[in-house]
């Protein structure tokens, strides 16, 4: 019995090592011309120092996909508490192979302290915390707007993130969990993205994960899906969270291409 849970556990491991490249397009009718094509590595849930060899992996991946811009949304180390800085020097392998022209853009997660960011941001992340930043394209723009974590912490702060937003504008979410549908259909947000639930991390054949995670439905916990005019998508994430194991649940980066659709 010993020597299987063992394996079983040996095997985890190896699945936390199985990264993915998952390519998503979305389309939009008001998407700015400018942004037709536009690409966004979506790094989630890195977790970096739950497992030897998982920043060696990622940059493995990155390094070869060249993207507009990168985004992450939270939780860059394995443990809640303590200094982030085993989980620093860790990213500090990866983030170096981000290929992004216009740079970074992160925010906090629920295993994240405000020293995080200081640390990103020495690496060259633009922190969002309940903040917007404008990307522009020639005479054309569209607006990121990152939260703090709504899940455990309560610090998402959407109305001061938003007033330097026009209200007409192209707006992305960046917010750590799926957790904010409403808020974001509301304000009347293109693209959420987001992940926290790692897709279950350990899921069962036919009957998906054993725990979401997150209080929303089942469909937002994994992929790509849509709300009350807010298309989104939630990474599985790289890492691991509690145990460094996966079980039918690989760990992905995601390239989403931003594709401006037809009228009809």
């Amino acid at each position: 019995m010993g020597l299987r849970l063992v394996r079983l556990v040996n095997r985890g491991k190896r699945n936390v090592l199985d990264l993915r490249l998952r390519n998503v397009d979305f389309s939009f009718p008001n998407l700015p011309g400018a942004f037709d094509g536009f690409t966004i590595l979506h790094l989630s849930d890195l977790h970096l120092d739950c497992l030897a060899g998982l920043s060696e992996r990622l940059a493995e991946v990155i390094s070869h996909v060249f993207v507009d811009l990168c985004v992450l949304t939270g939780d860059y180390r394995f443990e809640v508490e303590g200094t982030a800085e085993t989980s620093n020097l860790e990213l500090a392998k990866a983030l170096p192979c981000v290929r992004s022209r216009l740079g970074m853009v992160g925010i906090l997660g629920n295993h994240d302290f405000l020293e995080a960011a200081f640390g990103l941001e020495q690496m060259g992340v633009r922190m969002l915390i309940n903040s917007s930043f404008e990307v522009r394209q020639g005479a054309e723009s569209l607006w990121l707007v990152g939260l703090d974590d709504p899940h455990y912490y309560g610090c998402d702060d959407l109305p001061a993130a938003l007033k330097a937003v026009p209200p007409d504008a192209f707006k992305i979410l960046l917010v750590h969990s799926p957790e904010m549908l409403r808020e974001a259909s509301q304000a009347g947000f293109d693209l959420y993205l987001c992940g926290h639930t790692h897709a279950g991390q350990i899921c069962l054949p036919w009957l998906g994960p054993i725990i979401r995670n997150a209080a929303c439905s089942r469909r937002f916990v994994r992929g790509k899906w849509t709300y009350e005019g807010v298309q989104g998508y939630t990474s599985a994430g790289i890492g691991a969270s509690l145990l460094p194991v996966r079980f039918q649940c690989p760990p992905e980066v995601t390239v989403i291409r931003l594709k401006k659709q037809e009228s009809k």
